[in-house]
């Protein structure tokens, strides 16, 4: 009878302290990068960013501060400042989300990047934003839509991506393969269904594009949605914290219609 009692009272103070528990901190998710993550203006649309759709997959607790900038390099993104407000602002338990590659890897910008410097501007977000206590998470540079004459996708971010993925295992920070996923999922929609993800029209489809408009590297709204779900998808898979802060719906909403 004592026994009865005494786990009784257990439980009941159990669940009094957890009815005065506080609730999960606040926290800012910082997306720094390039285009295919960036806000993109009403004059560019459909074109869509994958960090747009990204912020109304979270609860009340999580605030999505997207920086990407279009054409930006990790060097770019350093030499105009837009790093260093980032930095300044970064609290504990924070994230940074990192995304760069696009523009880095073309010799011919000038926001190009050599190699080693490319891998030293991702250590520097790592080692800043470790300083603050946030998580910071690297991601390689989504894929462009290229297919071979066999119909088979052809990475065209070998080199950068290896090296993002080098500095995760090497400086030991969660990694998103946003280039492999993103590839498979080109593969996975074909050489012409795949065009249904990117911001693709014919002449006359949309006032903004009267000529139409023929991009394989920016993402319609269905493609960045389709792009910010394989990132949840990984944070899940990562079991960062920030998987707990999810609303349920996008459990829903991962789901692959052409996979049913």
């Amino acid at each position: 009878m004592r026994n009865n009692f005494l786990k009784t009272a257990a439980v009941l103070a159990l669940l009094w302290l957890s009815a005065f528990s506080a609730p999960p901190a606040k926290i800012t998710v910082y997306l720094i990068g390039d285009s295919t993550m960036s806000i993109k203006e009403p004059k560019n649309y459909p074109e869509t960013g994958w960090g747009m759709p990204f912020v109304f997959f979270f609860d009340e607790t999580v605030t999505v501060d997207n920086r990407a900038q279009n054409g930006r390099s990790t060097k770019s993104f350093v030499a105009e400042n837009r790093w260093q407000p980032v930095a300044g602002a970064l609290k504990e338990g924070d994230y940074v989300f990192i995304q760069f590659g696009h523009n880095d890897e073309v010799p011919t910008k000038r926001s190009y990047t050599p190699e080693a410097d490319y891998k030293n501007y991702l250590i520097r977000f790592i080692a800043e934003t470790r300083a603050k206590k946030a998580t910071p998470v690297l991601i390689t540079p989504v894929a462009r839509r290229k297919f071979d004459a066999a119909g088979k996708v052809e990475g065209t971010h070998n080199v950068y991506s290896e090296i993002v993925r080098a500095t995760a295992r090497e400086q030991q920070v969660p990694l998103i393969d946003l280039d492999r996923e993103s590839q498979a999922l080109l593969q996975q929609y074909g050489v012409e269904n795949s065009k249904l993800l990117f911001n693709q029209l014919v002449p006359g489809e949309h006032p903004n594009y009267p000529e139409g408009k023929e991009d394989n590297t920016h993402f319609n709204e269905l493609g960045a949605r389709k792009m910010a779900q394989i990132v949840l998808a990984d944070i899940r898979t990562l079991k960062l914290e920030l998987a707990n802060r999810i609303v349920q719906r996008a459990a829903a909403k991962t789901v692959d219609p052409q996979a049913r």
